[in-house]
């Protein structure tokens, strides 16, 4: 992996660092967050430069077509995970990667799995795999629902729930479901507020896909977010769409978020840029 170099950084520092020390290297400075009394809830996504988050074509839809597969990206991407208690999924995103994938630090960047696994010390050793799904018809033959180290959750409706578990009953998945509406989407809040609950999770890593990205947005459910810039330009046309940063939902001037710059970041041409909601208060938290 190429150096990635800090440009800018605005995050205080409240505490010792966290981060040991080849991390730090590695990032190019610390990484810490702020509390709530909610999970704190960091968004990653990678982007074009003209914003196109997935070329949505059948096989290439996945982040690898945006970055290349760029180290640096795959690099803070692990280094996220391996922070957080749980990352969350919807099942667009769900069904665009690979069967095999693992929402864990290792499986996306197993270069520092050793790092990683120094880093998150006596904490659950992989953070809780979780899948949004309003209609519970998800692929339960998935590595996600089979690897006996990594702990997998579904949230879904009354439907999907029952969907699920009876799929699981004869195919031997490990699988926990849990059913927090009736409707076909489900309410952000509702989802915050089982995994604090139920599962203890204070930091909750949200990787996307744009409309349930859009989703927490909306209800001020976004506490931070990291974004690659890829160095290339993807382009939309009147027969080609291709979703951007966020779906399905639009703002008004008066009511748009805003963000503050907390850092950038390089290695070559790409840019890893890190925001804050506006106006939060800086809590540290390990």
């Amino acid at each position: 992996m190429d150096p990635i170099r800090t440009l800018l950084d605005r995050q205080p520092l409240l505490s010792a660092p966290v981060l040991p020390e080849d991390l730090r290297k590695l990032y190019g400075g610390d990484l810490q967050f702020s509390t709530t009394a909610r999970p704190y809830v960091v968004a990653n996504f990678a982007a074009t430069l003209d914003g196109v988050v997935s070329y949505k074509i059948p096989g290439k839809s996945g982040g690898a077509e945006i970055t290349r597969r760029n180290a640096g990206d795959h690099f803070i991407m692990g280094l996220l995970r391996a922070s957080a208690d749980a990352v969350l999924v919807g099942s667009g995103t769900f069904g665009d990667v690979s069967p095999s994938h693992l929402w864990i630090p290792e499986y996306i960047y197993p270069e520092a799995a050793r790092l990683y696994q120094t880093y998150r010390g006596t904490r659950m050793e992989h953070p809780l795999n979780v899948v949004v799904s309003g209609s519970g018809r998800l692929d339960i033959m998935r590595a996600i629902f089979h690897t006996p180290d990594v702990k997998s959750l579904i949230i879904t409706t009354a439907e999907g729930k029952q969907r699920i578990d009876g799929a699981c009953a004869s195919a031997h998945c490990s699988i926990q479901t849990r059913a927090v509406g009736d409707d076909a989407r489900i309410a952000p809040a509702k989802i915050v507020e089982l995994l604090y609950r139920e599962f203890g999770v204070r930091l909750l890593l949200h990787e996307g896909g744009p409309a349930l990205f859009g989703q927490f947005l909306q209800e001020h459910l976004i506490d931070e977010l990291f974004l690659t810039l890829a160095p290339q330009i993807a382009g939309r046309s009147s027969t080609i769409d291709r979703p951007t940063l966020i779906r399905n939902v639009a703002f008004a001037p008066e009511e748009a978020p805003w963000l503050q710059l907390l850092s950038v970041k390089h290695s070559g041409d790409y840019l890893y840029l890190r925001h804050r909601k506006a106006g939060l208060e800086s809590s540290v938290s390990c």
